[in-house]
């Protein structure tokens, strides 16, 4: 089932014809719209006419959040004001918010790729959509609630938090759609155990999780504990926001939605373009966008793209999930970290919960790193042994997966604080 099929089963040569119109016109708006671009393409002696091929485009310079931050607020905006009707900003860990606007066109294509996003998870306007990412400045809410709209379904624009009426609304309106972070949805879960809540007597089918990075085993911790099919979306409020790309039923990827982005995997220290396949720093530039276009955009996330053709006859490239940061990676005694490798080592074991804490510290100059987890609640009753013995073969297994040494310290069920959005995962002494 498809939401735009002609777009999204094009051929690979009919896209990249259109990819291709799609860039030109793109550049040739930047570069005579925005000083930031003009300038940057001069000093590298570029004009639009030098972008002849799809293959030109290693040729133009990145962009970098850091470039958003300079030229805050709209100094990157390609329309006038009075062209904009909408601005989102991402919070960000120091300094002003990075700032983006929208046209009425930008609001509707989006509006049209969340609507291809909820297809690809089985939606349709007969259902209910219940969307409990937050709304606001942050694109999840509002994003998510104009593409059900759009898709004509019902649309529960609950937000985020008020777990109890979550859960009561999920059962009174018939929810059949969860939309929200990964994270959220296992505490709902949770709650809604507590509650003697049985999932499987809900109508709901399908969950669209995203805005963190999350692994294949908390897949199986949602599916499990929700009793539905757990799909990633992707997306970041300088892009867009949610539904740049998107996890179809065959869960083998998220499928890049091509004719409006094109995306390239880049070496994060050298910014050599990679080869499919190969696991790099995901760059994405905007082909379509009026208000805030991006050429060759930093996302930072580390993924690969997979050019295989997919079971669903979708022809768009998909990208593999989202591992992890280039700018928020954890290393520790020279070893890159990624909270998400570490999840994936937990949740193999079964006895522990899919809650955990990384708290990094510095002693003697040395780093040292301790993980804490919650023991499921048939462990914890548990002999002290038994307890010793997860911890020992805890520390064995990440050990091997990540190449250090790390100290695993299990804590009862309830104890690592919740989070009604992005779950925070790491504690760094070592900046205090």
């Amino acid at each position: 089932m498809y939401w735009d099929r002609e777009c999204e089963t094009m051929s690979r040569e009919q896209l990249r014809a259109l990819q291709l119109e799609r860039l030109k016109l793109t550049i040739e708006r930047v570069y005579r719209n925005v000083s930031f671009y003009r300038q940057r393409f001069a000093e590298m002696g570029i004009k639009p006419s030098s972008i002849r091929s799809l293959e030109d485009l290693r040729r133009l310079p990145f962009t970098t959040k850091q470039d958003l931050r300079d030229n805050y607020p709209f100094g990157l905006f390609a329309v006038p004001m009075s062209d904009v009707v909408r601005v989102h900003a991402s919070s960000g860990t120091t300094g002003k918010p990075t700032v983006v606007g929208y046209t009425q066109n930008d609001i509707n294509t989006w509006a049209e790729l969340i609507a291809r996003s909820l297809v690809c998870a089985g939606a349709t306007k007969f259902d209910v959509v219940q969307n409990a990412y937050g709304y606001g400045l942050f694109t999840g809410g509002l994003g998510l609630h104009f593409g059900a709209e759009r898709l004509g379904a019902t649309v529960v624009p609950v937000s985020g938090g008020n777990t109890q009426r979550q859960l009561m609304l999920m059962q009174d309106f018939g929810t059949t759609i969860l939309t929200c972070t990964p994270s959220y949805a296992l505490y709902m879960a949770e709650e809604g155990q507590k509650m003697g809540l049985d999932f499987k007597k809900l109508p709901l089918k399908a969950g669209i999780f995203g805005a963190e990075p999350w692994s294949e085993r908390m897949r199986q911790q949602l599916e499990e504990k929700l009793d539905l099919m757990a799909l990633d979306i992707y997306g970041l409020s300088e892009i867009m926001g949610p539904g740049v790309a998107m996890e179809c039923q065959a869960k083998q990827g998220m499928h890049i939605f091509e004719d409006h982005f094109i995306p390239e995997i880049i070496n994060p220290e050298t910014g050599e373009v990679l080869p499919p396949g190969e696991e790099g720093e995901l760059v994405i530039t905007t082909i379509t966008k009026e208000a805030f276009p991006l050429i060759r955009y930093r996302t930072r996330d580390i993924t690969r793209i997979d050019p295989e053709p997919c079971s669903c006859g979708r022809t768009h490239v998909r990208i593999r999930r989202i591992t992890g940061r280039s700018d928020d990676m954890l290393i520790i005694r020279g070893v890159n970290v990624f909270p998400s490798q570490v999840e994936s080592v937990l949740l193999e074991f079964g006895e522990t919960e899919p809650h955990y804490l990384l708290v990094v510290d510095r002693k003697a100059n040395l780093d040292y790193l301790e993980i804490w987890v919650e023991v499921a609640e048939h462990m914890f009753s548990d002999t002290v042994r038994k307890l010793e013995d997860l911890e020992q073969r805890l520390r064995e297994r990440i050990e091997s997966v990540l190449g250090i040494s790390a100290r695993v310290k299990l804590v009862e069920p309830n104890t690592i604080p919740r989070s009604e959005g992005k779950a925070k995962r790491v504690v760094d002494r070592r900046q205090i």
